[in-house]
């Protein structure tokens, strides 16, 4: 069995191409029994988010499992393999380990150290664990990414003023402004960045702030939530002629604002500036918004180049967390090499506990006139013999998962003790396999 990610991120493709690449929220479930389902996936794990979209996987073969990991993406967008390839970055083994870890951290996002991302990672891993995608080692894995990532945290200062993208959305329009403290900010959307732009607005000194969602319900209960307006969809144009600061974040398909709709709002606000963020992917602000007087328009890529005033702090953290990332490796490895090892193990007690058992049962017979007391005694010193035999052969076995050789030891290891042993992950691998097929069965026939 063999790691490998896939990664499409701010690094590998511009937000024009990585909206393309986004799952919806709707999809995400239905997606990763799809990719569990297809050939040399062993166990899967999706995060697609407004600035990534990367796909962990257990494969039985490399190259025949990364082929069929960029083709699901493909077909999944509409677009061609190579156009995948394109766009992405390819880790495995180690690597993508090496990867996660630093996904999980923070370390990889356009801003450093942002912690958003850990919540994010964990609920597309609890995601995977309902659809039954994740096994023995995402499982293990993905746990200690996200327990690294919390002590990563704890021990460092990268989550010193804690920043997002939508904090980098704020600190770009203060850069616009200089202070903020008398403008008025619209923010369109009511989901998670939504609220976190809201909290960094209120942060930045801000207390005229407007909420604008497509569910007025929700918008009404952001607002409430933090003490500031909220509108009907309807009442977006006139917002516009009146706030200073647009943050958008709905991942509606096709644009909330048009270049016609703002066009016609700057012509009733006299000249004055308007700073309009577009933190979606897809985009909720046409591009050409940025051609109009007065208007200055950023999009996730833009907030790519904005680098916050702790930065050398940050910097100096993420380079203490990258020196603890070896060794969490190396432990994943070490476990990892133990379950081949542990099976073994196992097998040899259970062999060497039912000799035990089958001697007491012949002395039993032999000695039928035994007290409790003498057989208990008997059985206490023939299980200690057990033990003390196996001390030194347990002992080998487990130096073996760290041999280079150690599948050939393990398997001249059984023949010596003449022990079967079962492949526990195999059997967990088809277990899964036929409860996916199962399930697809049975929503099939529910929607038929």
């Amino acid at each position: 069995m063999h790691l490998i990610a896939i990664s499409i991120n701010h690094r590998t493709a511009e937000v024009s191409l990585r909206e393309q690449v986004a799952f919806k929220n709707d999809e995400i479930e239905r997606v990763h029994t799809q990719l569990f389902d297809t050939k040399s996936i062993l166990e899967n794990v999706i995060y697609s988010t407004c600035n990534r979209t990367e796909v962990y996987a257990v494969v039985d073969q490399i190259h025949t499992g990364r082929y069929y990991i960029q083709r699901f993406l493909a077909q999944s967008f509409n677009m061609e393999v190579d156009d995948i390839k394109d766009m992405s970055e390819v880790f495995i083994g180690d690597a993508a380990v090496e990867h996660l870890f630093k996904v999980t951290t923070g370390l990889d996002s356009i801003v450093l150290g942002e912690t958003q991302i850990l919540g994010q990672i964990r609920n597309a891993f609890f995601t995977a664990q309902d659809m039954h995608t994740t096994g023995t080692i995402f499982n293990h894995l993905f746990k200690q990414a996200i327990t690294f990532s919390k002590r990563a945290h704890h021990e460092t200062d990268i989550a010193d003023n804690a920043v997002s993208v939508s904090y980098a959305a704020v600190e770009l329009a203060k850069k616009v402004f200089g202070n903020l403290h008398k403008k008025r900010a619209l923010i369109i959307g009511a989901g998670e960045m939504s609220e976190l732009s809201l909290l960094n607005l209120k942060g930045a000194g801000m207390t005229d702030i407007h909420i604008v969602n497509r569910s007025f319900e929700k918008a009404d209960a952001l607002a409430s939530k933090h003490n500031v307006m909220s509108h009907d969809m309807s009442q977006l144009t006139t917002l516009l002629r009146d706030v200073d600061v647009v943050i958008s974040s709905t991942r509606k398909d096709g644009f909330v604002l048009d270049r016609d709709m703002v066009q016609d709002a700057t012509m009733q606000r006299h000249n004055d500036s308007l700073v309009m963020i577009d933190i979606a992917v897809p985009r909720d602000i046409d591009p050409k918004v940025a051609d109009i007087d007065c208007v200055f328009n950023y999009d996730v890529d833009d907030l790519n180049g904005l680098v916050d005033a702790n930065l050398k702090e940050r910097q100096s953290a993420a380079n203490e967390i990258l020196s603890m990332i070896p060794n969490e490796i190396d432990a994943h490895n070490d476990w990892v090499n133990m379950l081949g090892v542990v099976p073994v193990i196992r097998a040899l007690r259970e062999k060497a506990m039912g000799i035990q058992q089958d001697t007491m049962a012949s002395i039993d017979r032999k000695l039928p006139d035994l007290n409790e007391r003498e057989r208990k005694v008997i059985s206490k010193h023939t299980k200690s013999i057990i033990n003390q035999m196996l001390k030194d052969p347990i002992k080998q076995a487990k130096e073996l998962s760290n041999d280079k050789n150690s599948k050939a030891r393990l398997e001249l290891f059984q023949e010596i003790f003449d022990i079967d042993v079962l492949d526990e992950y195999q059997q967990e691998i088809e277990t899964r396999k036929s409860y996916s097929k199962k399930r697809s069965i049975f929503n099939l026939n529910h929607l038929t």
